[in-house]
């Protein structure tokens, strides 16, 4: 994957310091398009870390976010639940993954195009890039990876200037089928371009490779390379 580094980002938010990891191309020079990555419930792993230098070998330059804050690194599902629910359909969701995506624009290890940042998410993470264009934010795109679509709607206007990508395992118990309907409803009363693509067969959690709960998250790698064309292109006509 050619000179990918990985660094340390921190960053705050109020009084509070997060930790990200910035992933990048150490032999492009020129400014690359960036990616603010919201990892699942486990937060900002190893594991998340892997993930991303695969999309950073395709030429941007990306954050994966802390939205625990420093020190605070689950062990377990509970301990994850229960920091996840700290953060979720909280004024912390949003500002933290502005936070980040602040600290992406102005970090002075790799070279950004400002004007071309996108959000991504995975479970947990994909609500929180949602959100993230929910709020207004100055982003290109933002992608949900079996992420849920509720919202608790609490943002100033309705303006969404991010183009949206739901990627949904069409069988996916953790995110109520209602929902689909909903967010719909919700982007087409706001004139958002927006895609939704379910994949059949599909269920939480399909792009990580560690997921093996039988019908419930469970890893599918078939979907997976779908998902991720996906994602490009649409990365590429944004940017």
């Amino acid at each position: 994957m050619s000179n990918i580094h990985l660094t340390s980002l921190s960053y705050t938010v109020g009084n509070d310091t997060f930790d990200g990891i910035l992933i990048y191309n150490a032999d492009n020079n020129a400014p690359q398009p960036g990616i603010v990555i919201a990892p699942n419930w486990m937060g900002a792993t190893e594991d998340a870390a892997e993930q991303a230098k695969a999309i950073a070998a395709k030429g941007y330059v990306v954050l994966v976010a802390d939205l625990y804050g420093q020190g605070k690194r689950p062990t377990s599902g509970d301990e994850a639940g229960a920091m996840m629910m700290e953060v979720k359909d909280k004024p912390a969701e949003v500002a933290r993954m502005q936070a980040a995506l602040t600290a992406l624009r102005t970090q002075s290890s790799a070279p950004v195009q400002t004007d071309k940042v996108a959000a991504i998410g995975f479970c947990f993470g994909g609500h929180c890039a949602l959100e993230l264009a929910r709020s207004g934010a100055d982003i290109k795109a933002a992608v949900s990876f079996h992420g849920t679509l509720d919202t608790q709607g609490a943002y100033n206007g309705n303006t969404i200037n991010a183009s949206l990508l739901v990627l949904d395992g069409a069988a996916d118990p953790l995110v109520p089928r209602d929902q689909l309907a909903a967010f719909a409803s919700e982007m087409n009363s706001k004139g958002v371009d927006w895609q939704l693509v379910s994949f059949a067969g599909a269920v939480h959690s399909f792009t990580d490779p560690k997921a093996n709960n039988t019908g419930v998250a469970q890893y599918h790698p078939e979907v997976t390379q779908r998902a991720f064309k996906r994602m490009y292109q649409l990365l590429d006509e944004v940017f």
